[in-house]
């Protein structure tokens, strides 16, 4: 009896692809699972999928088909002459593979013309996990953090270490603060707390809360990203901060190179991916960062769109782009009828 194939519509936006971006191998691998039978992308970025990215008003995409040319294109040629033509209820499952923003009104969109179950990352998981406030589920396994409604709250906090703030929904390490000797850095700026406390209650007021957490004052050692495929580690990269910095992101200028997860790491993953995955997130990736006992402790979560897999095959010169697909075509045959 010849198993069930699938049809996947991935939902993305070639706009903010770079080189290395993950999507090309790994939809191109997946198309080499039995289980596949087309893979079509639909980019954010093309006028034609307007009213269904933007406008919610056509569930009508316009999408190219996977095959051995789909690969990143600086010139956007392959997006902007796309002319397949469908509608997101045809799909058997949806990918989705979007950087942030993507809001509440679109997943909700995107949950009321195609059950949930269907969908990568399930649109239920990425709201209740992709604020930094899910961190809290696992103190035992992060620096000492808090959550921070104020700035008597934030006040308070810091009487006890330096610490850093981070908006609940931020991303790229952007909008971090850190508090350190009475002085406040933000991206590349420095100023007194006293003068900041201004700023920093009209932050309060117009963001919500903060997720505080202790600095380390080891994050010169770089942070790790850890990639989780439907419950297993399948790869890791450290990234260092560019000198002089205390933010590791690669788009804070950071650099990346070839790690392997530690003890602490593989006890994170087995104690976080049950619930992740138990919520309909098959991929994400988590960070760590060592603290004062030189011990790698939890410091991020994300389930919305990870990268980093080519990083760690390349890094790693295993075949992680591969085991990574099929993982995914697994789950996606467990649970999609």
């Amino acid at each position: 009896m010849k198993s069930k194939q699938y049809r996947m519509l991935v939902l993305t936006d070639h706009k903010t692809h770079g080189k290395g971006e993950s999507i090309y191998p790994l939809l191109k691998a997946m198309t080499n699972n039995a289980a596949c039978f087309s893979i079509e992308v639909a980019s954010r970025g093309i006028t034609a999928n307007k009213s269904f990215f933007y406008d919610y008003t056509s569930t009508n995409v316009t999408s190219l088909i996977v095959d051995e040319h789909f690969n990143y294109q600086e010139n956007e040629e392959q997006f902007l002459n796309a002319n397949n033509k469908g509608k997101l209820e045809d799909y058997d499952v949806l990918f989705l593979r979007l950087d942030r923003p993507v809001s509440d009104e679109f997943l909700n969109f995107l949950t009321s013309h195609i059950p949930e179950y269907r969908i990568i990352n399930s649109p239920a998981g990425i709201k209740a996990t992709g604020s930094k406030e899910f961190l809290l589920n696992f103190p035992e396994l992060c620096p000492p953090i808090k959550l921070c409604s104020s700035l008597s709250d934030i006040l308070k906090f810091y009487e006890q270490f330096p610490i850093v703030l981070k908006p609940l929904r931020s991303y790229g390490g952007k909008g971090i603060i850190r508090l350190m000797e009475d002085t406040v850095w933000e991206n590349d700026s420095e100023y007194s707390l006293n003068e900041y406390q201004p700023i920093l209650e009209q932050k309060l007021s117009n963001q919500g809360e903060y997720l505080a957490m202790k600095y380390l004052k080891n994050v010169y050692q770089g942070d790790k990203r850890v990639i989780v495929v439907n419950g297993k580690i399948m790869g890791t990269t450290l990234r260092i901060p560019k000198q002089g910095s205390w933010i590791c992101n690669l788009s804070a200028g950071g650099s990346s190179g070839f790690a392997e997860p530690d003890e602490n790491e593989i006890l994170i993953a087995q104690s976080i991916s049950p619930s992740i995955v138990n919520q309909g997130v098959v991929i994400f990736g988590f960070d760590t960062l060592v603290d004062d006992t030189e011990n790698r402790v939890l410091s991020e979560i994300n389930t919305l769109n990870v990268g980093g897999l080519l990083e760690a095959e390349i890094h790693s010169n295993k075949p992680v782009i591969q085991d990574s697909a099929n993982l995914i075509w697994a789950y996606i045959c467990d649970k999609i009828i």
